[in-house]
């Protein structure tokens, strides 16, 4: 399993929220935000594999970014906020990170998870 993990769940229909791209992105310095992965949610909502499982993952600032407008409007549900964006701090590599995102389409919340 990749060492930063996220599952999207969708509050107003009490389900997994499929088909949500989702991109993986780390800070690097002077050099900004760099892409590592962009992967979609699938069935179950989750992404599990942004980092290949066995690959290190580095210390230091990553963000998650959910493509949520798009996601709302392929269900023709308008919607207030066209994309999330989640900035953690991995302070311990070795750990597992999982980010998930309860939406709606007029609000959000995250946490971190196990």
């Amino acid at each position: 399993m990749s060492g930063i993990t996220t599952h999207v769940l969708d509050q107003t229909l009490g389900r997994p929220a499929r088909g949500v791209r989702v991109t993986l992105e780390i800070h690097a310095g002077a050099r900004g935000w760099v892409a590592l992965a962009e992967r979609t949610t699938g069935d179950d909502g989750r992404v599990r594999d942004f980092i290949a499982a066995g690959s290190p993952l580095d210390a230091g600032r990553y963000r998650i970014t959910f493509d949520t407008g798009a996601y709302f409007r392929a269900r023709g549900v308008p919607a207030f906020y066209p994309e999330v964006a989640i900035t953690f701090e991995v302070a311990e590599p070795a750990e597992h990170h999982h980010v998930p995102l309860l939406l709606s389409p007029f609000g959000y919340s995250t946490y971190r998870g196990s």
